[in-house]
C-alpha cells in the first residue's frame, strides 16, 4: 500500500486463509469397520481426505485403492471431471484491498460460495482507502484526474456525514443517527472504495473462480485477486490446486490455466 497526499491508495489485494476443514479420523474408521474394510490416506490436508473420502464412498473402494495416494487419486478425479466431490472440501478466506467494483463481481459466484462484506451503514468511511486501477496509476495524467475526483468525493462524505448527523440530531439514539447518516453519504463513495469481504468457498467453486477471472480476459484487479487465491490454495491444498500453471501477461499479471476445465 502507499499513501498520495491526504489518502491512502492500494494497488494489490491481500488474501488471509482464517478457516479450514478437520477430519474426524474416528468416525472414518468407525464407518469403515462397519463396512469390513479399512483404508488410510497420505495427505494431512483435511479437505484433499474429505474429497477422496467422498469419491471412495461412491463406488466403495477403499479396499482396494489405485496406487499413487491422495495425489493421484485427486488427479484422477480432475481427468475424468468428477467435480461434485470437491464441494466437499472447504476454506474461509478473508479479503482486503479490494474495491466495491471487484465484489460487485465477485458475489456474482454464487454456487459454492458464502460472502460477509464491511457495512458502509455501520463502518465510518471518513477514513476509507481506495483502490487505484493499474492503468492510471501508471499514467501520470490519468492519475491526477483520478486523484481529484477521488478526493472530491471522499470530502463530499465527509461533509454530508456531518451535515446529516445536524438534520437528524434529534434521534435520540445515538447508533441510529450515525447510521442514518452514513447510509445517505454513501451514495456519493465511488466504486473505488476499498473494502473487506469474508468469502467461504469449496474447491470446486474456488477453481471456476479461478478459471473465469484468472483469465486473460478479465478485468485486472479480479484477476489478481484469483492470482492470489491459487496460490495460496497450491499451498493450502496442492493436491487440488496444483494443475494451474501461471503465465505471465504483458501488463505484468498472471494468467491461470489448467488441462482439467470446469471440473
Amino acid at each position: 500500500m502507499t499513501e498520495r497526499s491526504d489518502l491512502k491508495i492500494i494497488r494489490e489485494p491481500s488474501v488471509y486463509v482464517v478457516g479450514k476443514q478437520e477430519t474426524n479420523e474416528a468416525e472414518i474408521d468407525r464407518f469403515l469397520a462397519e463396512h469390513g474394510v479399512s483404508w488410510q490416506t497420505d495427505t494431512e490436508v483435511a479437505g484433499e481426505h474429505l474429497v477422496e473420502a467422498a469419491g471412495r464412498v461412491c463406488y466403495m473402494s477403499f479396499a482396494k485403492p489405485r496406487p499413487g495416494g491422495n495425489k493421484a487419486y485427486i488427479g484422477h478425479i480432475l481427468e475424468v471431471g468428477h467435480g461434485s466431490v470437491l464441494e466437499h472440501a472447504v476454506w474461509n478466506l478473508l479479503v482486503t484491498g479490494v474495491s466495491r467494483s471487484l465484489t460487485h463481481e465477485l458475489i456474482r459466484h454464487r454456487a459454492g460460495f458464502g460472502y460477509s462484506q464491511l457495512s458502509q451503514r455501520y463502518v465510518d468511511e471518513s477514513i476509507a482507502e481506495y483502490v487505484e486501477p493499474d492503468p492510471i496509476a501508471d499514467n501520470p495524467a490519468a492519475h491526477a484526474i483520478w486523484l481529484e475526483a477521488v478526493r472530491n468525493c471522499h470530502q463530499a462524505y465527509v461533509r454530508l456525514t456531518e451535515q446529516l448527523n445536524e438534520v437528524f440530531k434529534d434521534e435520540p439514539d445515538k447508533t441510529l443517527r450515525r447510521k442514518l447518516a452514513r447510509q445517505a453519504a454513501r451514495s456519493i463513495l465511488p466504486n473505488a472504495t476499498e473494502t473487506k469481504i469474508f468469502v467461504t468457498g469449496n474447491a470446486r467453486a474456488l477453481r471456476h473462480f479461478i478459471e473465469l477471472r484468472g483469465n486473460r480476459h478479465a478485468e485486472t484487479e479480479i484477476r489478481k485477486l484469483a492470482i492470489a487465491v491459487l496460490r495460496l490454495m497450491q499451498h493450502e491444498a496442492p493436491n487440488l490446486f496444483n494443475d494451474y500453471t501461471l503465465e505471465p501477461l504483458a501488463d505484468g499479471t498472471f494468467e491461470a490455466s489448467t488441462p482439467y476445465r470446469k471440473v
